[in-house]
C-alpha cells in the first residue's frame, strides 16, 4: 500500500495522465510539452515535478534544456506497464501523440535543413572545433582491413577517402542531400568502390550484416535517439564486426546547438558504454582527446557481439 498510493495519487489528474501517456512514447522538453498540452509552462512544470517525484517520469538535463520520459525500469515502469491496458486512447490522448509525432518530425526536418545550408562550410567548421588533432588518422589507425566499410553520417566524404585505403568498398550514409552531393564530387574517381546512400541512422538503407566495419564519427550528438541508432548499426554490421565511435564528452557549451546543430551536449563515457552494451556491442577500448573550445572527444572501439 505504501508503494502504490503515491503512484495512484500522482496519476489522479487528467493533465498528469496526458503527460504520462505521451512521455511513455517520447522524450520531450518542457517547451515541447507546453506546445502539446497548450498550457502555461509553470502549470506543466508543476505536474512534471509531481510525476517525477513519484518515480513515474525521469528527467535528463542537457545544458540549459531538460527532457522528460517514462522510466525504463523500476517500480514506476512496472506500474505504467500494468496501467496502460486500462487507458483507452481517446481523441485528446491521440491528439497529444499526433502532436508529439509532428514535433519529432520537425526536429528531423530542421536538422536536415541545417546541414543542407552549411554543407559547403562543414569541413572548415569541423576544423575550427577539432583544431590540430587528426581525428580521421586516429579512426583509420583503429580500422582493420576489410571488404565493406561503412561511414555513418559521412558528410562531405572526407573520411571516406581515407577509409578506401583499408577497404575494398565504402558505403556512406547521410540524411543531407547536399552533403551527399559534395561527397559525390570528392569521390568522383572512386565511383566503382563507393556507394552513397541517403537515409537516417535510426533506419539505415542497408541489409542485415552488410558491413564488416562501421564508423560513426561526431554524429550521435545530432540525433534524437542515439540508442536506437546504435541498435540499427549493430543490425547492419556482421557478427564480430568492428565499430569505431567518436563523439564529444559531456559539456556545457550551448553555442554548439546554434552553430553546429547539436541536439546533445556530448555524452559521458559511462552513458556511451551503457548505450553500446544495450545495443549489443562489447567495448574493446576507449580514449579521450582534448580539442578546441575546452571540449574533449571520446574515441571508442567496440565489436558486434551478437550473432
Amino acid at each position: 500500500m505504501s508503494t502504490a498510493l503515491p503512484l495512484i495519487k500522482a496519476l489522479a489528474d487528467e493533465t498528469r495522465l496526458r503527460l504520462m501517456h505521451v512521455l511513455n512514447r517520447f522524450e520531450l522538453s518542457v517547451n515541447e510539452l507546453v506546445a502539446i498540452l497548450e498550457m502555461g509552462q509553470s502549470r506543466v512544470s508543476r505536474h512534471l515535478k509531481i510525476l517525477t517525484g513519484a518515480g513515474l517520469l525521469d528527467s535528463r538535463r542537457d545544458g540549459l534544456w531538460v527532457f522528460y520520459s517514462a522510466p525504463e525500469e523500476g517500480p514506476g515502469r512496472e506500474f505504467i506497464e500494468a496501467l496502460m491496458p486500462f487507458i483507452v486512447t481517446d481523441p485528446a490522448l491521440q491528439a497529444d501523440a499526433d502532436m508529439a509525432e509532428k514535433i519529432i518530425e520537425e526536429r528531423a526536418r530542421k536538422t536536415k535543413q541545417f546541414f543542407n545550408s552549411i554543407a559547403e562550410d562543414w569541413d572548415q567548421l569541423n576544423r575550427d572545433i577539432i583544431g590540430s588533432f587528426d581525428l580521421p588518422a586516429t579512426i583509420i589507425d583503429n580500422m582493420p582491413r576489410c571488404k565493406v566499410a561503412l561511414d555513418l553520417g559521412c558528410g562531405t566524404g572526407s573520411l571516406m577517402e581515407r577509409m578506401l585505403e583499408k577497404s575494398l568498398s565504402v558505403i556512406g550514409v547521410d540524411g543531407s542531400p547536399r552533403m551527399l552531393e559534395l561527397a559525390k564530387r570528392r569521390l568522383v574517381e572512386e565511383t566503382d568502390r563507393v556507394s552513397l546512400r541517403i537515409g537516417e541512422l535510426e533506419h539505415l538503407p542497408l541489409r542485415d550484416g552488410e558491413a564488416d566495419f562501421a564508423v560513426v564519427n561526431m554524429v550521435l550528438h545530432h540525433l534524437s535517439h542515439p540508442g536506437d541508432a546504435l541498435k540499427e548499426i549493430r543490425r547492419v554490421l556482421r557478427h564480430g564486426g568492428r565499430l569505431v565511435l567518436a563523439d564529444f564528452d559531456k559539456h556545457e557549451n550551448e553555442k554548439m546547438r546554434s552553430e553546429y546543430g547539436d541536439r546533445w551536449l556530448g555524452f559521458d563515457m559511462t552513458s556511451l558504454a551503457l548505450k553500446l552494451s544495450e545495443a549489443g556491442f562489447s567495448l574493446k577500448s576507449s580514449r579521450s582527446f582534448p580539442v578546441e573550445r575546452g571540449l574533449s572527444i571520446h574515441l571508442i572501439v567496440a565489436e558486434n557481439s551478437q550473432p
